[in-house]
């Protein structure tokens, strides 16, 4: 039985450095799992960024995070119900 797809923010602490949003994005994209929505920010006074990604719950989307938590640039992984900032994207964007 399968979830219904619902969207579910993931917010990523990882550190900043050229080539991250490249590894994250590339291991999605191997698993064919559609990434809906990308904002990353650098964090103030840090090494570190946030990312949050856009993404639908459906049964992959453990198996995800725990690869996601594997990559040696990514310190935290949370999920959020909460998806304000990309709503606020998209209505300044229309």
């Amino acid at each position: 039985m399968s979830l219904q797809s619902q969207p579910i923010a993931l917010e990523l602490i990882v550190r900043n450095h050229p080539g991250v949003m490249t590894h994250i994005c590339g291991l999605f994209a191997r698993r064919a799992f559609n990434v809906d929505g990308i904002l990353c920010l650098p964090m103030k006074n840090s090494d570190k960024s946030r990312i949050w990604l856009l993404v639908q719950k459906d049964e992959r989307l453990m198996q995800m995070v725990s690869q996601v938590e594997k990559l040696e640039d990514v310190k935290e992984v949370r999920f959020s119900d909460d998806l304000r900032v990309f709503e606020q994207m998209e209505s300044y964007l229309n």
